[in-house]
């Protein structure tokens, strides 16, 4: 699961998911982190994040949990 952003604030789908998750009672095994490699769209976010001062998302979440 990855996280976005809206109107330039980066918004934490991912943990806000995990959260949720916890609340429904499951425990929090490990949170594995991939990084994303060659997307179609690196090129184009890429110069766009340079033009409006923002970092790239490049990341993805995998949690595990256990009920």
């Amino acid at each position: 699961m990855g996280d976005t952003r809206k109107k330039g604030m980066v918004q934490p789908l991912a943990f806000d998911t995990m959260t949720m998750f916890q609340l429904a009672g499951f425990q929090l095994k490990e949170i594995i982190i991939k990084e994303q490699h060659n997307c179609q769209a690196t090129g184009y976010w890429k110069t766009n994040s340079i033009k409006y001062n923002f970092l790239l998302l490049a990341h993805e979440y995998l949690f595990v949990f256990k009920k």
